[in-house]
């Protein structure tokens, strides 16, 4: 099954665990991929749903007198992690961000961004963070946790269990056909190809909804003390609180 096959003939049944990313390609164009990163900030912006997630979440934990850190893992282009530390700067609260990404193609984008102030950028992994002691308040990542396999995921899920003092929260897509096939028109402007705007983003937007889980798929593959929450719409937060325990998964709802 090629990215380019017609939404309407595109089954969703079963996840897509073998086709890679495009953007994954270590050879793949720069320029395509740097548009790419351009592009997450609108594509975030209109499907991640991260505003709701740090209204309903993130910002209840916040103070505008204490700093609190946050950690985004796998951060990409960086555009999660920047708006994050703008909603907080704009409600007055204090929140420092440090976003992660082990890709040194990622990190060299995200430093050639204007600085913003509260954000900072390393080329690192949760690992690497972990043995080197560190920790945070709140942890998150964006549309991270479909590129893993199940020992990538349990030992992503292992880390952020050490390094958030506080909640994890992992933001991904919700697998679905409409979603699908929304995608897939939403996108067709950023098709490879249509210059000037060729990027990513439409054909491994779609491979990375054939990858993502349902809400009861992911249920029953997690560790005690991680929740499952679906969010309207088609997304899926897998959610961890210090100190967190009981039966692995536990209900999908919002």
């Amino acid at each position: 099954m090629t990215s380019r096959s017609s939404a309407s003939t595109v089954r969703l049944q079963h996840r897509e665990v073998e086709a890679r990313e495009l953007m994954d390609d270590p050879d793949c164009d720069l320029q395509a991929l740097t548009r790419t990163y351009r592009h997450f900030r609108v594509i975030n912006a209109l499907v991640a749903g991260w505003r709701r997630v740090y209204v309903r979440r993130l910002r209840p934990l916040l103070s505008a007198s204490r700093e609190t850190t946050l950690l985004d893992v796998g951060c990409g282009g960086g555009d999660v992690a920047i708006a994050l530390a703008r909603w907080a700067r704009r409600d007055g609260l204090r929140l420092t961000v440090t976003g992660i990404d082990p890709d040194e193609r990622a990190f060299a984008f995200c430093s050639a961004r204007v600085p913003q102030r509260g954000v900072t950028f390393e080329q690192t992994t949760s690992a690497a963070l972990v043995a080197a002691g560190r920790t945070f308040d709140v942890v998150v990542s964006n549309h991270l946790l479909h590129h893993l396999d199940d020992d990538a995921r349990g030992a992503l899920l292992a880390d952020c269990e050490r390094l958030a003092r506080r909640v994890v929260v992992h933001n991904d897509i919700a697998r679905s056909p409409v979603a699908y096939a929304a995608y897939f028109v939403a996108t067709l402007p950023f098709v490879r190809g249509a210059r000037p705007h060729a990027s990513f983003i439409h054909d491994d937007g779609l491979l990375s909804i054939r990858r993502s889980f349902r809400p009861a798929e992911l249920a029953t593959l997690v560790p005690p003390g991680w929740r499952v929450r679906a969010q309207f719409p088609y997304r899926v937060l897998l959610v961890h609180r210090a100190g967190a325990g009981g039966p692995a998964g536990g209900s999908a709802r919002a």
